[in-house]
């Protein structure tokens, strides 16, 4: 089962090199989130997943009490989309999942956006999930966007109210080679 576990407190300085700016701006982590898939060993921002480890609906655990009536939106985009050196579909949008609560599990949320797995067709893309507190509950977007290409995070958020991120996690993935296609 490989997990991507959100530092608390301050950025990683890995996001901050790698997606504060192309995605987000930057912002102070408050809430702690793990995602994970499975078949693959635990990871942290930055490091490699293959496809066909992330291929399916990963599960995502918001921490904090159960207690609580704050809910978070998901959102998983690829700013590297169709290749890092053009990325002209920036962002690819992967996933939109809304009324997640505090201490649960995406699962538990409203999926706005199916989940898409990564399908990288050049170069190393990133994959960032971005959580967000809602300020109300069923306030976010009842539809979801018209398409996943060219995709705003930013704009996402702001359109709904969304403020800041209050954490963010990323992992990277390129195209997978098979053995017998190589040559030697």
């Amino acid at each position: 089962m490989a997990t991507l576990v959100n530092p608390s407190r301050s950025v990683d300085p890995l996001v901050v090199g790698k997606v504060i700016g192309d995605v987000l701006d930057m912002f102070v982590p408050v809430v702690e989130f793990t995602v994970e898939y499975y078949g693959s060993k635990q990871i942290s921002n930055g490091v490699e997943i293959n496809p066909a480890a992330a291929a399916q609906k990963p599960r995502v655990h918001i921490q904090g009490s159960r207690d609580s009536s704050n809910l978070y939106t998901l959102v998983m985009a690829d700013p590297d989309a169709p290749s890092p050196s053009e990325p002209t579909y920036r962002e690819w949008l992967h996933w939109i999942v809304t009324d997640i609560p505090e201490g649960g599990d995406a699962s538990e949320g409203r999926e706005l956006l199916e989940y898409m797995g990564p399908q990288p067709p050049a170069g190393i893309h990133r994959y960032v999930f971005t959580l967000f507190r809602q300020t109300e509950s069923e306030q976010v977007l009842h539809k979801p966007p018209e398409g996943r290409a060219n995709f705003k995070t930013r704009q996402f958020a702001s359109d709904n109210g969304l403020g800041l991120p209050v954490a963010a996690l990323y992992f990277n993935s390129q195209k997978e080679h098979h053995a017998a296609s190589k040559k030697r």
